[in-house]
């Protein structure tokens, strides 16, 4: 198969790009770097987009933007479905696969407003689709201690009860169900036992070697309730990956944070030296 992967480059869309190539799959990433807009709807120069998917057979779209605004993630969400159901349907693609959240019924706030949208356009187009719900990752605890650390003294992490899953065995399950052709809503995928954020990020502390207090405490709205609650673990019926969230720490999959740090202390000297060097 050829399969066009949006958002190749991110969490998860790594692991679908592995995944697809180690079941031999022709992939065509679909980002930035490789000269797609997926919000403006262009292809490489400003081409169409259709044009770009000549010959695919299937799209799975795993993009994703850094936003806790309701109205922000809708209007990302709306413009790149839109966008890439149009382009499919008008180049022939005859599957488009949505990765979602499980859980967010009842929460159509924040960055859950967006995948809301995001489903909606896809169970209302002409593409033949599946939409697989999966929990939290387990990446989460490095998004959100990134995200939320008050330099070296607290991290105070919102109360949150989930069933988090590896991105590693999300992009195998979504090529799995690009291969197996639509069927409008895929099984949602659980992990493996249920956690406690707050108790995730500790114990990542205790793993990369940070001594550095959690503080956990109430997220108001219906995404705080939502996460609060336990409704983003996933149903008795949900599937089991199996990757538990300790084995993901010892994993290459988990970048430790003293690693990360410098990393991103690279990038921005990378960054500082750019303009000196040109002048």
């Amino acid at each position: 198969m050829r399969i066009a992967i949006a958002g190749a480059t991110g969490v998860v869309g790594r692991h679908v790009v592995a995944a697809a190539e180690a079941r031999g799959h022709d992939i065509l990433p679909l980002t930035r770097r490789t000269g797609h807009d997926l919000e403006r709807g262009t292809g490489p120069s400003g081409s169409p987009l259709a044009a770009a998917l000549d010959g695919v057979d299937a799209v799975i779209d795993v993009t994703s933007v850094q936003t806790t605004a309701a109205s922000r993630s809708r209007a990302f969400f709306t413009a790149v479905t839109g966008n890439l159901l149009r382009a499919e349907r008008d180049a022939g693609v005859g599957h488009h696969v949505a990765l979602s959240i499980v859980g967010i019924d009842g929460a159509d706030a924040s960055y859950f407003a967006g995948k809301h949208a995001q489903e909606r356009l896809v169970a209302a187009g002409d593409v033949p689709h599946t939409i697989l719900r999966a929990t939290q990752f387990h990446e989460f605890a490095e998004q959100v201690t990134a995200r939320l650390s008050l330099g070296r003294m607290l991290t105070p992490i919102p109360v949150g009860h989930y069933r988090p899953v590896s991105a590693r065995e999300v992009g195998v399950r979504l090529v799995e169900v690009a291969e197996a052709g639509a069927v409008g809503r895929a099984r949602d995928l659980a992990g493996p036992r249920e956690e406690r954020l707050a108790e995730m990020v500790r114990r990542m502390f205790a793993h990369d070697g940070v001594r550095r207090p959690v503080l956990e405490f109430p997220l108001p709205g219906p995404y705080g309730r939502a996460s609060a609650s336990g409704a983003l673990r996933g149903g008795a019926d949900a599937d089991r990956a199996a990757i538990t969230f300790d084995e993901w720490l010892r994993s290459a999959d988990h970048t430790p944070i003293g690693e990360r740090a410098d990393a991103a202390a690279s990038a921005r000297g990378a960054r500082a030296d750019g303009p000196r060097a040109r002048g």
